[in-house]
């Protein structure tokens, strides 16, 4: 059984309430997956969108000299990275750490590249792309009009990053971590610490299901007797396919079982 299998089995404890993310970033000799190293990894635990405190960063010895326009990126030079271990010596660590959630990186491409570069040349599996969340891709969508950078983003969602003179892998993964929820629909849908109610698993046409909840405050919805006469209307159009009809039917299964 390859190593991230492993680290999936040794997580099956957790809350499966809990919703794992780790936002990822990295620093490297270059540009180059194929020829250029990684030189430092950050990760950031996110539960349920909430930085958990848990944290890693690893230096890595590239085994090759540090080009001086990389070294003016994130500050990291020959002689501080000649004690430190090369990548294979910290994978293990990284692939129990990161287990089997979703990766959150801003231009996400890059360090997916890097780390299954690193991770190729050492004989192990690469991480797939469906586990890669694209800060970036979904900053374009949000603000089309730009600029996404990291930066840019941390002055739009008033992201304190004075501490970033230089780039750095723990540092980065930390503020984009902020940015992440900002993005996702901003920190109070994260604060929303509620314990889950019961619930009722509900068949619809079609082979699906739902599971409804009750609320802790009733919704309220004003709705006029010609719009429910007309929505009545429209259901006897549908006949008996309308997945409206499913939905009904499971409002009135909760109030049953009330």
């Amino acid at each position: 059984m390859h190593r991230f299998a492993l680290a999936s089995r040794a997580r099956t404890d957790h809350d499966s309430r809990i919703m794992r993310e780790i936002v990822i970033d990295t620093e490297t000799t270059g540009l180059d997956a194929a020829s250029d190293r990684i030189v430092e990894v950050g990760c950031v635990e996110l539960l349920n969108h909430i930085p958990s405190g848990q944290r890693r960063q690893f230096y890595v010895n590239p085994g090759r000299r540090m080009p001086a326009e990389a070294a003016a990126v994130h500050g990291l030079t020959d002689q501080f990275l000649a004690d430190k271990p090369p990548f294979a010596a910290i994978a293990d660590e990284l692939i129990a750490f990161i287990g089997d959630a979703p990766l959150i990186a801003h231009n996400a491409e890059f360090d997916f590249a890097f780390l299954n570069a690193e991770f190729g040349r050492i004989g192990l599996q690469k991480i797939p792309a469906h586990r890669m969340i694209d800060t970036l891709m979904l900053a374009r969508r949000k603000h089309p009009a730009g600029p996404n950078s990291l930066d840019a983003l941390c002055n739009r969602y008033y992201v304190d990053a004075s501490r970033r003179t230089l780039h750095g892998a723990l540092l980065d993964a930390e503020l984009l971590a902020e940015v992440y929820v900002e993005l996702i629909g901003g920190r109070q849908a994260s604060l929303i610490l509620v314990e889950e109610s019961e619930s009722v698993s509900v068949s619809l046409p079609g082979g699906l299901s739902i599971r409804i909840s009750e609320r802790p405050e009733p919704r309220l919805f004003r709705v006029t007797e010609t719009e429910m006469a007309a929505h009545r209307e429209q259901l006897g159009i549908l006949g008996e396919s309308a997945i409206w009809l499913g939905y009904l039917r499971a409002a009135e299964a909760v109030s049953v079982g009330r």
